[in-house]
């Protein structure tokens, strides 16, 4: 996480400078770069682009439920939660509403309240 930190601000900040305050070695810094990724991590990345373009071909509508079930129809099975998890954190994007709907919206509660009493 440290070298994370140390990539991410690269542009901002001396290696050495943050390698200093973070107390780890420069040295290492540089191993971690060249340091290909490990096989959890290339194996998350695979399941992530499957998920994006399962996402992306159910029109971004589907869930994690709907999505974990067509992988799994391709013949990817995995733990649905970390499925769920890793599809809300780098997938699911959700569209930003506009007024307009958010009107929409509020129209149709109240319609619906008024009809009730």
């Amino acid at each position: 996480m440290r070298y994370a930190f140390v990539a991410e601000h690269r542009g901002q900040f001396s290696v050495r400078a943050m390698c200093r305050c973070l107390r780890i070695q420069p040295s290492g810094f540089y191993a971690w770069l060249q340091a290909p990724l490990s096989a959890r991590a290339q194996e998350d990345r695979r399941q992530t682009e499957l998920l994006q373009k399962a996402w992306a071909e159910s029109g971004k509508v589907y869930g994690y439920r709907k999505l974990h079930d067509d992988l799994v129809e391709q013949g990817d099975p995995r733990r649905r939660k970390a499925g769920r998890v890793r599809l809300h954190r780098d997938v699911l994007q959700p569209e930003a509403q506009t007024s307009e709907e958010w009107d929409v919206v509020a129209r149709r509660v109240r319609a619906a309240a008024e009809d009730e009493t």
